[in-house]
Order: structure tokens, then C-alpha cells, then sequence
């Protein structure tokens, strides 16, 4: 209800909307609306109310809200379903469950806070309320199960694009999950996978943006190596139109894979790459080894040559630090 209450002040332009004319359309009392409407105030909305006019939006909340998001969101598939929480342990958990009970390809799972984040290898993601986007997405795509991974790179490519066009900051990409902006790192990107031998049942790629996180608001622990849109240009960020934003480049890329493959998408990653041609070291499960970052392959594995053969890095077993070597 509430939803389409906004849908209709917003498409007033600003008039007065009667609340007599609100209660016919949505066939309930004015008193429902006039319920509503202090709802939406309490929210954070800013709805003047006069007299024989009645009501106008004059300001909205930045809240990623399925009303908001509707309003701005600009796909075909991704976002068609949006289930939203004030809070939640971790977006991914919580896709994964909708995913088990057959949610449709696209839908979104959005939290303006998340009490147990989650990053690569079991690492913890501080998110925390209104500040980030902490969001997952559910995908059941066509191809083969070792193809799951460049999921990833796909979600890299498109976070990137649709900073750099929102925003103007250059971020870059650092080998497999992370996006950084001069070293420090801004997005985290942790893509989980259901399957059997040859078909994906679901995936889900979770991300973690840091779009108006302050340095106060920040651990102590990371401040020297995280960072926020917020602290690179000095000004807050929509959330909400990022996450539209984001969401509609992940759906072309995912249509240019479908049709195509995934050569245009790795084409794209390394263009945007920060690891390619940096010396790096590489800390797996049973061995660590220093090297030269030299390509990825067509499954998204790191290439890096040694000085004696070039070694492959797969993402789920390895972390990759900048060498001194």
C-alpha cells in the first residue's frame, strides 16, 4: 500500500494528491491513507499534508527499499523480485534459502545492515546500517557448473562500470573479489554456488559496496586499508540509483554472456585489472609462491609466472598480497 502511495505522489510531480482521490484509487479509507502517510513520515519520507489539497512529496529517504529501488530500477529481470530487511545476518544466507525454495532468477536480496557479512575464505564484512549497499543476487544460469566462478568476474566488471559512471572514481580490480581505489579496497564480491555434476542449481553473488561509510564509522583495524565512495570524493552517493545502476549492468553483461560467452567479460576484466603485471604473492591451502601476474586464463584462473613456470591460482583456495619480492 505504502508503495503505491509513493508510485502516485511521485508521478504527481510535486501537485497536491487528495487523500479523497488516494482512497479511491487504492479502494480504502482516508483514514488508511492518512495511517500510511505518518508511516512514510516516521520512515523518513518528507510529505507535506494541506488542507483541501492534500499530500505531496517533497523529499525521500535514502533507504533501498523495494519502492525506492522500483522507482529508479531500470531492468528487465534483475530486481523483479525484491525482498528487503532492516537487518539481516547475511544477505547471502538469506538468497540462498529463497534460492532452495525456487525464487525466480533475478530476485534480490537487499539489507540496509547485515550482523554477520560475509567475505571470501570466512573472513567478516563490517556493514554497517544505511551506509552500504549489502545486497544478493540470485542467478540460475545455462552454463557448466566450472564455469560458475567467472560469475565473479562478471560482478566485478559491472560494480565497476557503474561507479565509474555514476561517480567519475577510476576504481580498479584486484584479483578475484575485490575492487579498489588507490590501494584500498571499497567492494567485496563473494559468489556461492549450488549444483550438480553438469547443471548449476543456483548462484548467488553477494556484494558489499562501501557507498557512504565514514572513516569514524570504520574499525580501527581496517581504516588504513578500506575505504568508501563517501571518503574518496567528499560527498554522499544514492544508494539507491548505484544499486540500479550496478544491477543494470550486471544484467547486460549476463545477456552479452548468454549469447556470446564469456571472452567479451574477461576481455573487460583485464582492462580494468589492477593485479595484471604486478609482482604478487599467492598464499593457497598448501603452498605459497612469489610471481609475476600475468593473465587470467578461460576459466578466470590467475596466471602467474614464477621465473621457472607460470602457476595457476584458482580463486576459492588462494589470497593474493602484493609481493615485496
Amino acid at each position: 500500500m505504502r508503495s503505491e502511495i509513493l508510485t502516485i505522489l511521485r508521478k504527481a510531480g510535486g501537485e497536491y494528491i487528495s487523500g479523497a482521490y488516494l482512497a479511491e484509487k487504492l479502494s480504502v479509507s482516508r483514514t488508511a491513507i492518512w495511517k500510511h502517510i505518518c508511516a512514510l513520515k516516521e520512515e523518513g519520507y518528507d510529505i507535506d499534508s494541506k488542507s483541501r489539497n492534500g499530500y505531496r512529496i517533497i523529499s525521500s529517504p535514502d533507504l533501498l527499499t523495494p519502492g525506492e529501488i522500483n522507482a529508479v530500477l531500470a531492468t528487465n529481470v534483475f530486481g523483479c523480485v525484491i525482498k528487503y530487511y532492516k537487518t539481516v545476518s547475511s544477505t547471502n544466507n538469506a538468497a540462498k534459502l529463497l534460492a532452495q525454495q525456487d525464487a525466480r532468477e533475478g530476485t534480490i536480496v537487499v539489507s540496509e545492515e547485515q550482523g554477520n557479512g560475509k567475505g571470501r575464505l570466512s573472513r567478516c564484512w563490517f556493514s554497517p546500517a544505511q551506509k552500504g549497499i549489502w545486497c544478493s543476487l540470485i542467478l540460475r544460469p545455462p552454463f557448466l557448473p566450472q564455469e560458475a566462478p567467472k560469475c565473479t568476474l562478471m560482478a566485478a566488471v559491472s560494480i565497476c562500470k557503474a561507479i565509474r559512471s555514476l561517480t567519475g572514481v577510476q576504481v580498479g580490480i584486484k584479483w578475484p573479489n575485490d575492487i579498489l581505489y588507490n590501494g584500498k579496497k571499497l567492494v567485496g564480491i563473494l559468489t556461492e554456488m549450488n549444483a550438480e555434476m553438469d547443471r548449476i542449481n543456483y548462484v548467488i553473488i553477494g556484494m558489499g559496496i562501501n557507498v557512504n561509510v565514514t572513516v569514524k564509522d570504520m574499525p580501527v583495524e581496517i581504516r588504513n586499508t578500506a575505504t568508501s565512495l563517501l571518503q574518496i570524493i567528499g560527498k554522499k552517493v544514492s544508494r539507491v540509483r548505484l544499486l540500479c545502476a550496478i544491477l543494470a549492468e550486471l544484467e547486460n553483461e549476463y545477456e552479452i554472456i548468454k549469447a556470446a560467452g564469456f571472452a567479451p567479460i574477461l576481455e573487460q576484466w583485464k582492462k580494468y585489472s589492477v593485479t595484471l603485471g604486478q609482482k604478487v604473492k599467492v598464499i593457497g591451502i598448501n603452498e605459497t609462491f612469489y610471481g609475476k601476474a600475468v593473465d587470467i586464463d578461460d576459466y578466470g584462473a590467475l596466471l602467474v609466472d614464477t621465473g621457472e613456470k607460470i602457476e595457476r591460482a584458482l580463486a576459492g583456495d588462494v589470497s593474493i598480497r602484493p609481493a615485496e619480492k
